[in-house]
């Protein structure tokens, strides 16, 4: 079915930006030559690096990859009934070829997807930090953003329930940074030691591989129950942030505190934050299994498909600054980083904006090949003393020589930084370099010293805050007293959220511990929730057959942030969400209805898609592969009333689908609209025709269309109405 939406849908948009290249001597997108001699616009970001190498297979003829032109469809034979021979180097070299096309997946993190583009400077920010690429008011530097799953396999769906990775790339002009964080501002765990159990924990069965990408299973909650840090990035994944609408729909924080350092040496802590600008938006839990079954690519499809829009995602880039000696000021460590740093007590500083504007070309060379490290890092930035961090430096090294079979990894194009490179490293698997140094070493007077050593004062070189650190010498392993508060900041994250969040998290709770057969287990996990709030840990032990605990008061406080919840606010825009018009090919006046409403929606950003009987001129999609999860709001045209009240059903789609698609877009909280005897579809499935928040029942008039596109915007913006989802009897809407 993807495959058809994506045939059908996918329009390309030329886009002329007013944003010049950053390697252009003009204010305009830089026209540059394609290998066919024609030219073609470079968007903002696009330094053409990567062009060198394409390679255009149009009207060539065969080669093997040592350059030979030869026939590969058919085998050597002796003879045409004859055993192939040996001597076929063709076969062999086929053959071999592809048995080597995959590499290892990634051991987290291995489902993603990504897209080129630039960040632009807001300001001169020499004087906090060294970075050249925040050194100047609208420069322009290419990124590649990579967003993933954290647990499932690369073939896993999109929309399981997980944290998500949220890794960038800025290729700037002192060497590659990357900020290699995830959708959630904190982590499960404090040491990077633990890693290796973490993954072991959520990971499917080692005898079954069941199940796969989610952590409804005795290993992971044993786990988050032995290992009460665990809890704070636990109520994150149990609700919106584990299920996000897209990825253009969500934030990315950078987890761990970082330092910045400006040319003096002066330091501040820092906390990376990414902002999306249309507002953070979610699934609930029915729709998003649903979804990853009816299409298990729906997140990268949507990336893909805005950009190829022209509704480029983007954010806005900030921090949170903080002075070296306030690292324990707020309340704990600010190198624990399972702990969430208030925007009230500190708000973000916004640096930049991020774009996306341009899908890879190929998967395997850029998405599934781009390696990054949190070790990579630039003059200007420099870490803290996170022990999750500090491990994290050797381990992304160690994982991407595993996956490239060799420490030339840095050399594959998506890799490769947009500046020289010069060192002694030399040789090893896959060495791509003709290195002319004959004197590979260090202090040499044979080549006059050089490479020359660059630092603080020479070369513009990285260098460690010089004053950053107070260490006491003594050897422990053990756990920093100031780290050992686990239920302070769960408390403030189920504070934050409104009360149809707080059941949604609690509904994922039930779904998650119900498939966990250890009682134990499930009675350690409430034990822990008692400790963040008596009323989560009760409403979840109802529906486990567990006595309600007494509360523990201990960790309970009032404190909250206004800048976490998915539901609270409503999205600043209604970029890019699709919007079902149903309409019936047998009707003219549905038709045109149908028409006019995309041409409407389109106009103010949304993606309309007329879904009719059969695919025909005017219809984007069949009602036979059509279903409620894919849209965000859902139109009944007038003259669709035969739809819904089809009687011995249709041999073009199950007779149940039209009515379905309102029934259950209005059980996931979607704006729900019928126009004339469109209505019909609200009266099958039971909706209110008025007085119902988010419906909207018009007649056909030109005027009240208008209206209807007026207001139907606002229900997209709203994008979920809460008060339609069940609530513990004990618990009432604000």
């Amino acid at each position: 079915m993807q495959h058809a939406l994506l045939s059908s849908l996918l329009v390309s948009v030329p886009l002329v930006s007013a944003i010049g290249c950053p390697y252009a001597n003009h204010g305009g997108d830089v026209l540059s030559k394609r290998q066919d001699g024609t030219e073609k616009v470079r968007l903002p970001g696009d330094d053409g690096f990567l062009d060198k190498f394409y390679v255009d297979d149009t009207d060539v003829y065969t080669t093997t990859d040592f350059g030979t032109p030869v026939s590969d469809r058919v085998s050597l034979k002796a003879g045409e009934r004859g055993p192939t021979l040996l001597e076929d180097f063709v076969l062999r070299t086929k053959i071999t070829r592809f048995d080597h096309e995959r590499v290892p997946e990634r051991a987290v993190h291995a489902r993603g997807a990504a897209a080129h583009g630039y960040f632009e400077s807001y300001a001169d920010w020499r004087n906090i930090t060294a970075a050249s690429f925040l050194g100047k008011a609208g420069k322009q530097t290419p990124v590649f953003l990579r967003f993933s799953t954290v647990a499932g396999s690369r073939g896993s769906a999109d929309s399981v329930r997980d944290v998500r990775g949220f890794a960038c790339r800025f290729y700037t002009d002192g060497g590659n940074l990357d900020v290699v964080g995830n959708n959630a501002p904190v982590f499960f765990i404090q040491d990077a030691m633990q890693f290796p159990d973490l993954i072991h924990s959520v990971k499917p069965r080692q005898d079954n591989e069941i199940p796969q990408a989610g952590t409804a299973h005795d290993s992971a909650w044993d786990f988050f129950s032995q290992n009460p840090s665990t809890m704070h990035t636990l109520m994150w994944a149990l609700s919106g942030p584990g299920i996000p609408r897209s990825y253009r729909h969500m934030p990315g924080f950078g987890v761990h505190t970082f330092r910045f350092v400006n040319d003096d040496g002066e330091s501040k802590l820092i906390k990376w934050h990414f902002r999306p600008k249309v507002g953070m938006a979610a699934f609930v839990w029915p729709e998003a299994q649903t979804l990853s079954g009816l299409n298990p690519d729906f997140h990268r499809q949507d990336l893909y498909d805005s950009i190829e829009r022209g509704q480029f995602p983007e954010w806005e880039v900030g921090v949170q600054i903080v002075d070296e000696k306030d690292m324990l000021s707020y309340g704990f460590d600010m190198q624990d980083p399972t702990k969430f740093l208030r925007e009230e007590l500190v708000p973000v500083t916004p640096l930049g904006k991020l774009v996306l504007n341009r899908n890879p070309r190929n998967y395997f060379a850029e998405t599934e090949q781009v390696m990054m490290n949190p070790g990579h890092v630039v003059r200007g930035i420099d870490f803290s003393d996170d022990p999750l961090l500090q491990g994290r430096l050797f381990s992304y090294v160690d994982t991407q020589i595993n996956r490239h079979g060799g420490p030339n990894f840095e050399q594959v194009p998506i890799n490769q930084p947009r500046v020289p490179v010069h060192n002694n490293n030399r040789d090893g698997a896959g060495q791509g370099l003709i290195h002319l140094n004959k004197i590979a070493y260090g202090q040499n007077s044979l080549n006059d010293g050089s490479p020359k050593l660059a630092n603080m004062t020479h070369g513009k070189g990285f260098f460690t805050a010089p004053k950053k650190r107070v260490v006491d010498g003594a050897y422990v392993r053990d756990v920093s007293p100031t780290f050992m508060d686990f239920w302070s900041h769960p408390r403030m994250y189920w504070n934050s959220l409104v009360p149809a969040e707080q059941q949604m998290l609690v509904n994922a709770a039930r779904f998650e511990l119900s498939k966990v057969a250890s009682v134990p287990v499930r009675e350690n996990v409430i034990r822990q929730f008692n400790l963040i709030d008596n009323g989560l840990a009760t409403r979840v032990a109802a529906a486990l057959g567990i006595a309600a605990p007494k509360p523990d008061p201990k960790f309970y406080h009032d404190n909250s942030t206004a800048y976490i919840s998915y539901f609270r606010n409503p999205l600043a825009s209604i970029e890019g969400l699709n919007v079902a018009i149903l309409a019936s090919v047998g009707s003219e006046k549905s038709m045109e209805q149908a028409k006019y409403l995309s041409s409407a929606f389109k106009a103010i950003g949304a993606h309309p898609i007329i879904v009719g009987e059969i695919m025909k001129e005017g219809v984007d999609q069949a009602y036979v592969s059509a279903n409620a999860v894919l849209f965000d709001g859902i139109i009944a045209t007038d003259g669709t009333k035969d739809l819904f009240t089809l009687k011995g059903g249709s041999t073009y789609f199950p007779a149940h689908v039209p009515g379905n698609l309102i029934r259950d877009g209005y059980a996931y909280g979607k704006p729900i609209a019928a126009i004339g005897n469109g209505k019909a579809g609200l009266e099958l499935a039971n909706v209110a025709t008025r007085g119902e928040k988010g419906v909207y029942v018009v007649g056909s008039g030109e005027r009240e269309l208008k209206q209807l596109v007026k207001d139907f915007e606002g229900g997209l913006r709203t994008f979920k109405f809460l008060n339609r989802f069940a609530m513990d009897n004990e618990v009432t809407q604000d």
